[in-house]
């Protein structure tokens, strides 16, 4: 058995060092050899949980690097060397001495820091060291993904309880940074692993109706591609044609969002289109010659054209998108892109590696890192993390044209916060494409987005479920925790205002809920629980306003409605919230809900509202 995994480890190196020796000079091939030799030696007695000798571990993730990354020769030493300092009796100033402080760093940042205490938990201790190297080294967080990638890739010897761990991890903060620094490829395998450890049985059925549509549809695409090609080989467009099947995860997602099953959900598959690198300048008019030829040979679907070439995806994805329908009537998409593209799909953050392009993407993980990280609730720090990470992105429009870039299903409200935190907490309403519409509306990519504020408008709880991005999640706990709470709880039946009759009952946890006095659940409460009785004073309290609704009958006539709204908006300087009315037989009936400071400032309103001409009977009704 020894001598079969001696036979594996060399032939894998071989392989390594054939693949990567074009590119990296004599020197440095030395100085990656002795890096793997400097492992073998500190591993020399360790077994991974599977029974193989340990070093398999440090050799996988160091092709990762150095082959499907394509990084350097620091990034491939350190990834040899970065179980070392953890599991052995190896210094980091050991590493350093040996093989230079640019490699001792990134070996220091993915080695889990061990503490008597953590500030939030391991793991996020553990999340926040990796992320914190983004100041300095990109690829530290590359060596990460790369370990996280193998592990995953070799969990089917782990015991269950710790495959849903790591899958669980996976899934909640390496994927979502794999999407964040473009990394398309890592990012959809450890979703596809993540989701065949935690779901094997959905995981298997989607893979099973995939494997089965793939041979169901196999010659309808062929000669869908088949007629591609005719067609631009008749422009003497040269290109290379791919289909290119979702994972089982996409797939699932997909079903989940929709509500739809297998069978309903569109867009399995794409179609790719690519063609040969001249320059980054003429790409987008040799797709736009593509696309032009093909919408001469095929019927494109209205509104399905996506410019990511103009307008990259926040984690640099570039394409050319459209939907063309096929002989059989169905719409086919394709994705138009350079050889450059693709390789930048794969490769991510690390396929152009100039200065300029490395300082971008760590200016953009400087300033959603900066934002966070003075939160220091775990939860809220992850979820900022996972939802500044994760999710695909749209690219809207402010009326001047400045682009602002959010998360797919965010809102006007999210946009809003976006642009000020002022102009979040006071936004009114929206204009989208010049249409009035409400700050709570979904936005599109490509909209343009007019926010209105008012003074007098302030977040509302139910905000908090129309909102996507870490900003505007954060500017409202904000709002919410500095506003000053209410001494008591009301009853959610009778709804108690200052200076009605009230009692309270202290509850099991401590705290004292209002009733009224006559109130049904009151009186019950009373009679089996009279000993958490409180005597109570509700007072008014200029901060705080509460919602009330009142019955109006009259005899309809002219101006009506308009002479009730002018007596509770202009004179008694009430908001009014909501008014429903209906007249039969000249008797008009008003619904009206508004806000009040205490009991005295309603009755005041109805004996308002009552002298106004026509008007018979106000009363207050229950809100239910």
């Amino acid at each position: 058995m020894e001598n079969d995994y001696q036979l594996m480890i060399d032939q894998s190196l071989n392989e390594f060092y054939t693949n990567i020796e074009d590119r990296i000079g004599a020197t440095d091939m030395e100085r990656i050899r002795k890096a793997y030799e400097y492992a073998c030696e500190a591993h020399c007695t360790q077994k991974r949980k599977s029974g193989e000798p340990y070093i398999i571990h440090p050799i996988a993730v160091a092709r990762i690097i150095g082959e499907e990354l394509e990084l350097g020769t620091d990034a491939i030493i350190a990834a040899f060397l970065h179980d070392v300092v953890e599991d052995t009796n190896r210094s980091i100033e050991d590493i350093r001495a040996e093989f230079g402080s640019g490699v001792a760093f990134l070996v220091n940042v993915v080695t889990k820091q061990k503490k008597e205490e953590y500030e939030h938990s391991k793991q996020i201790d553990n999340y926040q060291q990796m992320l914190s190297s983004v100041q300095y080294d990109i690829r530290a967080l590359l060596i990460k993904l790369a370990d996280r990638l193998h592990n995953m890739r070799t969990l089917s010897s782990m015991r269950p309880d710790k495959q849903m761990k790591i899958a669980g991890e996976t899934d909640y903060f390496y994927a979502p940074l794999a999407n964040r620094l473009g990394l398309y490829h890592v990012k959809t395998e450890l979703e596809n692993l993540s989701f065949q450890y935690r779901c094997p049985r959905e995981y298997a059925n989607i893979e099973t109706l995939l494997e089965e549509e793939r041979k169901r549809e196999a010659i309808n695409i062929e000669h869908f591609i088949e007629l591609i090609n005719e067609t631009l080989a008749l422009h003497n467009i040269s290109v290379r044609t791919e289909v290119r099947y979702r994972r089982p995860y996409s797939i699932w997602r997909k079903m989940q969002s929709k509500g739809r099953d297998f069978h309903h959900v569109n867009g399995k598959h794409y179609i790719r289109i690519i063609y040969p690198n001249s320059s980054i300048e003429s790409e987008k008019n040799t797709s736009l010659r593509i696309y032009s030829a093909l919408t001469d040979a095929f019927n494109e679907s209205p509104g399905s054209v996506a410019n990511y070439i103009n307008a990259p995806k926040e984690n640099g994805y570039q394409s050319f998108h459209v939907k063309l329908l096929s002989e059989q009537g169905t719409w086919e998409e394709v994705h138009i892109s350079s050889e450059r593209m693709v390789r930048n799909s794969r490769l991510g953050c690390a396929a152009e590696r100039t200065e300029g392009n490395v300082d971008s993407w760590l200016s953009k993980f400087r300033s959603v890192l900066k934002d966070i990280k003075h939160h220091t609730h775990e939860i809220e720090y992850m979820d900022g993390i996972t939802s500044s990470f994760y999710n695909d992105d749209i690219t809207v429009y402010t009326p001047k044209g400045k682009a602002i870039v959010l998360p797919k299903n965010a809102t006007a409200l999210d946009f809003a916060f976006e642009i000020h935190s002022r102009i979040g907490e006071h936004a009114q309403y929206a204009r989208i494409n010049g249409k009035l519409m409400s700050v709570k509306t979904t936005l599109r990519r490509g909209d343009v987005v007019e926010i209105g504020t008012n003074d007098s408008v302030t977040p509302q709880p139910d905000w908090l479920r129309f909102i996507s991005t870490y900003k505007a999640k954060r500017n409202l706990r904000i709002y919410f925790a500095n506003q000053r709470l209410l001494e008591y709880n009301r009853c959610l039946d009778c709804h108690p205002i200052p200076g009605e009759e009230v009692i309270g009952f202290k509850e099991a946890n401590g705290t004292i809920t209002l009733h009224k006095r006559n109130c049904p659940t009151a009186i019950r409460l009373a009679a089996h629980h009279g000993d958490s009785i409180k005597a109570v004073e509700f007072k008014e309290d200029p901060e705080f306003l509460y919602p009330v609704r009142i019955r109006v009958r009259g005899v309809d006539r002219y101006h009506l409605l308009s002479d009730l709204i002018v007596c509770i908006t202009d004179e008694l300087h009430l908001s009014m919230k909501e008014l429903s009315t209906e007249t039969i037989d000249h008797i008009a009936a008003c619904t009206i809900d508004f806000a009040v400071h205490s009991v005295e400032e309603l009755q005041k309103a109805m004996e308002n509202i009552s002298s106004i001409d026509g008007i018979d009977e106000v009363s207050r009704i229950d809100i239910e």
